[in-house]
């Protein structure tokens, strides 16, 4: 499904939010900069051309497969009724499974939520959000 985030095609309850695991340090930078411009762990969206989100149930495995070893990760909870910019559903490595990917900066005010995800004691990352945005 290609679209745009702001679109409702019929009326219904809100949009899903999608979900971004970035480094704390990388998220004051952000914010101090006015939007969010990284793709990914180590890319910036210059690089990749989008940055790459998740669903909430996808959340775990993008962070066991590649987030392991990384300390003060948090995750953004986005709004994509409140993105500036278009969002696509994408399967990119023949999986089968779609992840949204946000083709623009994000902007700040998308951002409805940071939740921190600490790793459990044997490395691995669980990862749980409140049912409702705040």
């Amino acid at each position: 499904m290609w679209g745009i985030a702001t679109e409702q095609v019929a009326p219904g309850p809100p949009p899903r939010d999608i979900f971004h695991i970035t480094t704390e340090a990388d998220w004051e930078r952000a914010q101090a900069e006015g939007a969010y411009s990284l793709s990914t762990r180590g890319l910036t969206l210059a690089q990749v051309g989008f940055v790459h989100c998740a669903f909430c149930e996808q959340v775990s495995g993008v962070a066991n497969s590649f987030f392991r070893g990384v300390a003060k990760l948090v995750v953004l909870r986005i709004a994509i009724d409140r993105l500036n910019v278009e969002v696509r559903y994408e399967d990119l490595q023949g999986s089968r499974e779609l992840f949204p990917h946000v083709y623009g900066p994000l902007n700040l005010d998308a951002v409805v939520a940071t939740v921190p995800l600490p790793a459990g004691t044997d490395g691995t990352f669980t990862f749980s959000v409140p049912p409702s945005r705040p």
